[in-house]
């Protein structure tokens, strides 16, 4: 192999690392910064997909209702807890600063951040609905795939 060629040939192998170096960087920032959206059922019993859960650390979105007369202040900080569900059963989030206008109980959210523990998320975002009938359509999507399978169990289980 002439000189010429030589150096044709480590210029195209360094181009070629380079790029495959480069593509598995990005690969790796998007895999990281992947919010992954559950309903507090599909925290809790996986997805109906494939029966996947998140795993303790990751980084996730979860939406529901807020329920009723689970919404508890920490008088000295702004830390405040609630549990938050679909149709089966649900997942207490943590949140320390303010919360949204229209939050309230019985209201719509998504709460963006950590799963701490197979049943509570450590929030930095809370979003609430805009008005009375909003619902974020993933929430809404889940909620109908869930009553649907919830109705199928029943049947099932009376013997339909």
């Amino acid at each position: 192999m002439t000189p010429r060629r030589q150096k044709r040939l480590v210029i195209v192998l360094a181009l070629v690392l380079g790029l495959g170096a480069t593509v598995g960087l990005v690969l790796y920032a998007l895999n990281q910064n992947m919010n992954l959206f559950y309903t507090p059922s599909e925290l809790i019993n996986g997805k109906s997909d494939g029966g996947a859960r998140p795993e303790i650390g990751q980084r996730l979105r979860i939406g529901g209702m807020v329920v009723k007369g689970s919404v508890k202040r920490d008088p000295k900080s702004l830390r405040i807890t609630f549990k938050v569900a679909d149709i089966g059963p649900s997942v207490t989030v943590i949140y320390d600063g303010i919360l949204p206008d229209l939050f309230r109980e019985g209201q719509g959210i998504v709460a963006q951040g950590v799963l701490i523990n197979p049943t509570t998320v450590k929030a930095s975002e809370v979003l609430a609905k805009h008005d009375e009938n909003y619902m974020p359509p993933e929430v809404a999507d889940a909620m109908k795939i869930n009553h649907k399978q919830l109705k199928y169990t029943e049947e099932q289980l009376q013997g339909k």
